[in-house]
């Protein structure tokens, strides 16, 4: 390559290496992969991997400690008082869209 810019990134030293291992082993450098994620980023119009947040599970009250428990149940009294209910024939269906189930 003729012309390069260079990108600077500060990440966990400890992600780099665990990383950067694999691409060894892939026989690929950093800014090989790089290269290709921009590529893509450009190819695309987008992150070439879908970003989301873990999916929400319902909580276990055995997982909880009375601290935590006194809090949850706390949340659920300021929502009744808020008048944020859902009536009892579509709990099923609220339960479904929030935690898959």
């Amino acid at each position: 390559m003729a012309n390069t810019a260079a990108v600077y990134a500060r990440i966990d030293p400890q992600l780099k290496n665990d990383a950067e291992k694999i691409l060894f082993e892939l026989g690929l450098t950093p800014s090989a992969v790089v290269q290709m994620l921009y590529s893509q980023i450009k190819l695309t119009r987008s992150v070439p991997f879908e970003i989301k947040l873990p999916p929400k599970e319902p909580l276990s009250v055995s997982d909880l400690t009375a601290e935590q428990l006194i809090a949850e149940l706390q949340k659920g009294i300021d929502s009744v008082r808020a008048g944020r209910v859902v009536p009892v024939d579509e709990v099923d269906g609220v339960l479904n869209k929030e935690f898959g189930i």
